[in-house]
C-alpha cells in the first residue's frame, strides 16, 4: 500500500541541510557540507526525491558506500602507526540519509521496547556516569543486605569492528524492522570500500566486509549500525543482577 512506503519531506531535508557542519571535510564524492548548506533552498527538493527513491527501491549510490580514511595523530611517537586514530570521511548526502534511517530504527526500538531501562550505552539522556551510579546503587544495596558481591569486567576487543553484516541484517529482519528499511541497510552494507588518504596521496580501494561503517568519523552522524546492533540483542550486557541467566 502507498502509505506503507517511507516518505521524505522536503522540510526534513532542508532542516538537515541547515544543521550541516561547514567545518567538516567532504567525502569521496567531493560534495562539501558548506556548499550543500548554502544552497539548501535549491538542493532540498532534489535531495528529498533522491532519498525517498533510494529508500523505496533499496538502491544506494556507490558514493555513499565509500570512505576516505585519514590518520589523525593521538600521542607518542609519530613514527608508530599505532599512535594514529583512523577517521572515516564519507558522503554528506549519504550521512543525511543515514540520519533518516536512524530515526526509523530508533522509533522501532522505542515502540518494541527492544532496549531495557538498564542499558546506558548509546542511549539518549544516559551515559557512563548514569551507568556507574546505577551500578554503585545496586552493588551497595546488595552489600547492605549482607549478600556476597563479585564484580567481573569484560571488554570485547574490536567488538564493533568485527560485526558480521549478514548476521546483522538477518537479525534486523527477525526483530521486525520494516522491509524497506532493512533492504536499504542491506544494500548500504554491500560492496563498501575505503582507501587511505594522506597529504593528497591516495591508496587503492579496499573492500569493507565487516564492522561499523564510519564509526571513527562522528558518532552522531555514523551510529546507524551501533543502534542496529542494539536491536539484535534482546538483553544488553549489564551489571544489573535482574539479567542473570537471561539470553544475550
Amino acid at each position: 500500500m502507498q502509505e506503507d512506503f517511507p516518505l521524505v519531506e522536503e522540510d526534513q531535508v532542508r532542516e538537515q541541510l541547515s544543521k550541516l557542519d561547514t567545518h567538516k571535510s567532504m567525502g569521496p564524492d567531493g560534495m562539501h557540507p558548506r556548499v550543500l548548506r548554502e544552497l539548501a533552498e535549491v538542493t532540498a527538493g532534489l535531495l528529498s526525491i533522491l532519498f525517498e527513491r533510494s529508500w523505496r527501491t533499496g538502491e544506494v549510490p556507490e558514493d555513499w558506500r565509500k570512505a576516505n580514511v585519514t590518520p589523525v595523530f593521538k600521542k607518542g611517537k609519530k613514527e608508530d602507526p599505532g599512535n594514529y586514530r583512523p577517521i572515516s570521511l564519507t558522503s554528506s548526502p549519504g550521512k543525511m540519509m543515514e540520519r533518516l534511517v536512524l530515526a526509523i530504527i530508533s522509533k522501532h526500538l522505542e515502540e518494541k521496547k527492544a532496549i531495557r531501562s538498564s542499558q546506558h550505552g548509546l542511549t539518549k539522556e544516559k551515559s557512563c556516569l548514569t551507568n556507574l551510579i546505577a551500578f554503585y546503587d545496586g552493588m551497595t544495596g546488595c552489600i547492605d543486605e549482607g549478600r556476597a558481591v563479585d564484580v567481573v569486567y569484560l571488554d570485547f576487543s574490536k567488538a564493533f569492528d568485527i560485526v558480521s553484516h549478514s548476521i546483522l541484517i538477518g537479525k534486523l529482519r527477525k526483530g521486525g524492522l520494516d522491509e524497506c528499511t532493512a533492504r536499504w541497510i542491506e544494500n548500504w552494507l554491500k560492496d563498501r570500500a575505503q582507501r587511505v588518504v594522506i597529504s593528497g596521496t591516495e591508496s587503492s580501494w579496499r573492500p569493507v566486509t565487516s564492522g561499523v561503517i564510519g564509526r571513527q568519523n562522528c558518532l552522531n552522524d555514523n551510529k546507524l549500525l551501533w543502534v542496529s546492533q542494539a536491536l539484535t540483542q534482546r538483553y544488553m550486557v549489564t551489571m544489573n543482577p535482574e539479567l542473570e541467566g537471561q539470553e544475550l
